[in-house]
């Protein structure tokens, strides 16, 4: 587990590095079509360190504004709030802030830079079409994300790339209408400007491919994780099996944010393609192991009521 914080926290900054560096290359390209030169790196460059200090310190709250989630208090929610409480104390970390999405489809996830500005989210659905053992293995898997430091990368990511994009469609839309005089006028300008284009097009594809790197791994390992705060796999096994079969759609949820989720929430985005760039290892395989793993003791939450 140590081993994964250590290598989440590189993760992190390395992710930062290479966006400040895409932002830096989009910059150069920018400049390189249009009549403003090499200005552009320096304000390329502002635009990825304001960019990345506010993805460190306010993607979490970006991420809950975009999934329309909102805080709840403990009257209004007391099994789950006792659920994360119980949770969060057996996993050794401050309770996380408990958030609602008013939607029907059966999904959660967490987020927060660090266990200390923590926030789990889940759905109406997910707390009305799971039992308590479910539930409580749904929140032991985001409690081991948010114990492994999988959120702040993963959270990170939504603004990050989200940012690239925005940068990579000024630049076209600044070479369409006919900045490219400079690069036209200079020797060698014609291969300069297909190159800096190419970088345009290419820099979100990029972005996806970073996001797409951060391993599928993470979520075998919050499942154990999970399976080991509550000492019931089955849980979150049953869990697994009532979200993959659940066929609403999460209104809410959108490219950005998916990978955030506990399982896909873009059910239309199936199919053996699709397979090969989704954030998340086959729910099938998933289950699979949390029903091989052998957890003795009785589930945590086996003694409260309706359990």
């Amino acid at each position: 587990m140590y081993e994964q914080i250590e290598r989440n926290a590189r993760a992190t900054w390395l992710l930062l590095a290479l966006f400040v560096l895409l932002i830096l290359a989009l910059g150069y390209a920018i400049g390189q079509v249009t009549e403003v030169g090499y200005a552009a790196i320096p304000a390329a460059a502002v635009i990825a360190l304001v960019s990345a200090s506010a993805s460190y310190f306010y993607s979490d709250r970006v991420v809950l504004g975009i999934s329309g989630a909102r805080e709840v208090r403990h009257d209004e929610q007391p099994f789950l709030h006792n659920a994360v409480e119980g949770l969060a104390i057996a996993a050794g970390l401050p309770k996380p802030r408990v958030y609602l999405i008013q939607d029907s489809a059966p999904n959660a996830f967490a987020t927060g830079r660090d266990p200390q500005h923590a926030a789990m989210a889940v759905t109406t659905g997910l707390l009305e079409k799971l039992n308590r053992l479910e539930l409580e293995g749904v929140v032991a898997h985001e409690m081991a994300h948010i114990q492994h430091m999988d959120v702040r990368l993963s959270t990170l990511v939504v603004v990050l790339v989200g940012t690239v994009a925005l940068v990579s469609d000024w630049f076209r839309r600044s070479a369409r209408w006919g900045g490219s005089r400079r690069s036209r006028d200079r020797g060698g300008g014609g291969l300069v400007a297909l190159v800096a284009l190419l970088l345009a097009i290419f820099a979100p594809l990029a972005a996806q491919l970073i996001r797409f790197a951060i391993s599928r791994r993470r979520e075998y390992l919050a499942d154990a994780g999970g399976a080991m705060l509550t000492r019931y796999p089955a849980g979150l096994a049953g869990a697994l099996e009532k979200l993959d079969a659940d066929r609403d759609p999460l209104e809410v949820a959108n490219k950005a944010t998916a990978h955030l989720y506990i399982v896909n929430p873009l059910k239309e985005w199936g199919g053996s393609l699709n397979g090969l760039f989704n954030t998340h290892p086959p729910i099938d395989d998933r289950i699979r192991r949390l029903r091989e793993m052998a957890v003795e003791g009785p589930p945590l939450g086996a003694s409260g009521p309706g359990a």
